[in-house]
Parts: structure tokens; sequence; C-alpha cells
């Protein structure tokens, strides 16, 4: 049967056609929809990890013990993976095991643009990269079948464009595999005497999958005009298409590493110019290179950002088609907190304390914008406690009664606990503040290990916040409830001031929840109101000013009445 498919909802299928039976990740857009499509067919095991370090073992451990597993992470995700994934690689795996990885060019919802190609040559894993949705599928199905036929696991590579777009896809039926049985096999434990064993192994299954790679289906060359010829893959492999036509010969790379060289130097022998078109970094022209070709890549083409068939255009000096535009022009609207958000009211205290703010990934980095401008600076899952015990250590008391750090409670149970540890072992008189809005926010509302709901939404282990940090030496913790201005402005000012280390949980679930009831929305009083722009602090998108007096958005406002304790008139009513 064809069905129009998301990228992400076609590797789920894969999964499922493939038989896999076990799926373990931690949500990172653009790769969340993977898991939260895999979960709706019943003979997948499906589990939300508390990060992706988690995921990978236990998806290793369900092919240890013989059957197909998956997990899936986006690309900064990888980082937070690499330990167990290099080692695996050297242990090989027994049910096929498919490490899904989504990059995201142009940085729609991340913080750097990394390169994963890179990881599947450093780790020796071979990785395979499909540029729509008809090959999502079925390169989750072949990505299955060579890591148990090569004893390896097997990355699968998205990007944001594969992953968030739609085209056809042939499903097919599910085809169960016999697990397994359990060998014991002490050789699987990387001591060093095992692992040096295992090094040249891993390098004989490269050059085995190098083979495989000159003559594989998915490596497939497209001749057109031979003036040039062009190498590409995933989304640029549509760009090209779109843009050139059959005016060129294509070869297009379904398996990206390990990258063939016969294959390449015959198809660089049929065309005059050689010229590879990559996203990000120069891969496969590197690889090129190093064969010993004249090729041509990102001396024509940007480091940065995503291509566009645009892009392609203009930087091979073809005409550029007209772009259709608006007769008026839109503003920008930048992304914000939401009316009645949770965490505005915590930002505001700290603004208005003029903190120093270390902040992590969330929805909460929105606390840096205009008008709240509360964060200093965010680097990575987790680090923003560590960070705050090294600034607070360096600058001693001069930074300890103004410096915090904020983080989410999905984001403190995936790497914020560890850093909260070193800072209850070494004593940093460090505030952290935790965030807790009772779900996984700004991946789409996905469970954790503190909300008490597993991926299904049935129920689950609970994480008690307040007990784990009182577990892990921290004698000061204490619940704020962050629409209440008073009661942050006291804890902050109160936890700055003590000479130890001290826990804030900042909790009222996320007001998007569909269990949560919001009140009846606010109106302005003209009457009473100055026009003195108190309640517009706030920086809440429900209030605006007009005719020099504050309005309410009506079907924004969700009644938390923040806005009514910074007004001095009584002009924000119900």
């Amino acid at each position: 049967m064809k069905e129009l498919m998301l990228g992400n909802a076609a590797i789920a299928r894969g999964m499922y056609e493939a038989g896999c039976k076990v799926v373990s990740s931690y949500p990172g857009t653009p790769s969340t929809e993977i898991t939260e499509e895999a979960v709706k067919f019943p003979e997948i095991y499906c589990e939300w990890a508390p990060n992706e370090k988690v995921a990978v073992e236990s998806a290793f451990g369900a092919s240890l013990a013989g059957v197909r597993s998956s997990c899936a992470m986006k690309h900064v995700g990888l980082n937070v993976a690499a330990d167990p994934v290099f080692s695996i690689s050297y242990i090989g795996v027994k049910g096929g095991m498919v490490i899904c990885v989504a990059d995201d060019p142009g940085m729609h919802s991340s913080q750097n643009e990394q390169d994963s190609r890179h990881y599947a040559r450093a780790s020796k894993i071979p990785m395979l990269e499909p540029a729509d949705s008809a090959e999502a599928l079925a390169f989750t199905k072949l990505a299955f079948d060579l890591s148990e036929e090569y004893n390896t696991p097997v990355f699968l590579k998205m990007c944001t464009r594969v992953a968030h777009s739609q085209s056809v896809v042939e499903t097919g039926e599910r085809v169960e595999r016999d697990v397994i049985p359990y060998v014991k096999d002490v050789h699987n434990v990387m001591t060093p005497a095992n692992a040096k064993v295992r090094h040249p192994i891993v390098e004989e299954r490269t050059n085995k999958l190098i083979q495989y790679a000159e003559t594989a289906p998915i490596n497939r060359v497209e001749m057109g005009g031979t003036k040039m010829g062009i190498i590409t893959s995933s989304t640029s492999y549509q760009y090209v298409k779109e843009t050139f036509g059959d005016s060129v010969s294509v070869l297009k790379l379904g398996m990206i590493w390990p990258l063939p060289e016969k294959l390449i130097r015959d198809f660089a022998a049929k065309v005059e110019k050689l010229v590879v078109v990559e996203e990000l970094d120069p891969f496969i022209e590197e690889h090129c290179k190093k064969l010993g070709l004249e090729v041509h890549g990102k001396d024509i083409l940007p480091m940065c950002d995503e291509f566009s068939q645009n892009l392609l255009a203009e930087k091979f000096g073809l005409p550029v088609p007209a772009s259709r535009s608006l007769d008026e022009n839109i503003p920008v609207r930048p992304p914000v907190m939401c009316s009645g958000c949770p965490h505005r009211g915590m930002f505001y205290t700290l603004m208005k304390q003029n903190c120093t703010v270390i902040g992590d990934i969330g929805c909460y980095t929105l606390g840096s914008a205009a008008p709240l401008l509360a964060m200093d600076i965010n680097i990575c899952m987790g680090a923003s406690v560590s960070a705050e015990h090294g600034f607070n250590v360096a600058l001693g008391k001069a930074s300890q009664n103004k410096t915090v750090s904020v983080i989410g409670d999905s984001t403190f149970v995936h790497s914020g606990m560890t850093s909260l540890a070193n800072i209850a072992y070494n004593q940093s008189a460090s505030t952290v503040i935790i965030l807790d809005n009772s779900i996984t926010g700004m991946t789409g509302h996905q469970q954790n290990p503190t909300t008490g709901y597993n991926i299904k939404g049935d129920p689950a282990g609970k994480i008690d916040l307040e007990a784990l940090c009182h577990a892990m030496g921290i004698n000061r913790v204490r619940v704020v409830d962050p629409y209440d201005l008073a009661e942050c402005d006291k804890a902050v000012r109160e936890e700055l001031a003590v000479d130890e280390p001290s826990v804030i949980i900042s909790r009222r679930p996320c007001v998007l929840l569909k269990s949560v009831k919001t009140a009846p929305p606010l109106h302005v009083d003209t009457d009473k109101c100055r026009g003195c722009k108190a309640c517009m602090k706030m920086g809440c998108p429900s209030i605006s000013i007009r005719n020099g007096k504050a309005v309410i958005d009506e079907t924004l406002c969700v009644g938390c009445g923040v806005c009514q304790q910074l007004c001095h008139f009584d002009a924000l009513v119900r």
C-alpha cells in the first residue's frame, strides 16, 4: 500500500517491518517523531530514556539478548552517546542494532550545526543516509540486515528536511525475526587485552564494507550530461536534481560511510568536471581528494546553513527563479515563552535582582530574550549546573551572592544530576534553580522520569526531585510557585545569601498541557490604567499597548495573574 509519510514516520515503519522489538530514545528535534511513531506499533517496546547514552546502552542490551533494537537522537545527543558507541563498535552486535541520528543544518532548533558523519568515520560504524521518506523506510530495513551481516551497529543519518518532509512510501508486512540465543563470551568484556584483539577485526570489517559500498544498490550513478558530474547525498541530492535535471551526471550516495573508492574513480573518469554538493563539512570532498581526484566543493558552496535550489543555481551561475513575495512585509516573529509560561515569573525575579544566570537547553532558554534578558549563557544539556560551580569557585563570594543556574526537570535528569553531585561533593555555595514544568517541553511534551508516566501515558516510576536533591547531599531544598512573584523573590534572595549549596524547585506544570485548567482571561480597566507599561516588563505576548493603554488579547491570556502583581493601580482585573 502506498502512503504519504513523514520521513521520521517512515523510519518507524521500517523498524516495524524489519522486526525490531526494542526502541529506547531521548527526544530531540528533529529526531523525536521516530520514537513517537514507533510506539504506535504494539509489537515494538518503546521507552523514553533519561538521556542518549542510556538509550544506546539499553538498545545494545536488547541486541545482546538477541533481538533487533534501535535508538534515536539528534546530532548533539550523539555527543552524549559517544562513549558507549565507540566500545559497541568493537564488541559488535547480536540482534541488528540501528542508531538513528538527525542533524540540523540551519540550526532550526539546535545550538550548533554539527556534522554527524564524522562520528561514523571515527567510530568505524557504517552510516546510511536516505534522501526521502521511501528511502528512509528502505534504508532502515537494510540497516538492520547490514548490522547482523557485518556484526556492527549501523548509523541511519537524517537531516531536518528529510525528517520533517513527506513523500510517498510503499509499506510492507512485518517480518518477525527469531531471537538469537545469548551465549556467554568473555571476549565481549572490553579489557585492553580483548579490545586489542577486536581492533583488527573492526578494520577488516571496514574493508569488507568498502567492497560492499562499491556495488551497493543504494550508491547509484545517474548519467546525464558529462560536462559536470556531481557527487551528492541526502537532501542535497533533491536540490541537485531539481536544479540541474539531466544536464549533469550524478553519483547519489546512500551509504555515506565507508565511502566507495573504485565507484567514485570510475564516475570521475566519465565527466569533465567533478563537484561534490554536500551540506556542512567537506566530508565526501575530502575523501575524493584523498583518492587523488581533482574535485570542487567548498570552493563553490558554503560550509554553513542549509542549501536550496536557488542557492545552487546562484553558485553555479544559473538563472535564479524569481522568489514569490507578498505585497506587505510580514514582521519578524521571534519565539517567546507562551502566555502563562511558568518560567516567566522566575526569570522576571532573576532579572529584577540582576542575577548572573547560567542557562541550559530547553524552552526556558527563551528567558534570554527581551524584555527579560535574564540569561547570560547556555552551552549544552546539564552544563548550567557545572558551569555555575566553576564560575563560583573561580570568583568566590563575589559571584556566589548573584549567580544562579537554571535547568529544566527533564534536563536535570538527563545530565544535571551529576553536576549537582559535584556541587554537593565540593561544597560550592551555588544556588541551582530547577524549572519543573512537569514535562519535556521544548520537543513537544514527552514524558520523563519526573512525571510519573511512560511514553504511552501509563503510570510509571516517578523521581521525587526534593528527595533526590537531599539524598545527593543538598540540605537546603525549597519549592516555590513561579506565579507568586513575592515568594520567588524571597526564595532567591534567601538562598543566594547562605554560604552553602541550595536548590530552588520552581514548580508549575506547562500551561499547554491538556491536564492544566486555565483561569478566565484578564482584561484592562482603562479608567485605572495609567499606561506606565509595568505589565510589559514580563514580556507576555498577551499584553500590548494601544493608544497609551494596556490591552490584553483574551484569545491568548490564560489568567495566570502574574501581570496583576506588577500593576500598582489594580487595572488588570478578571
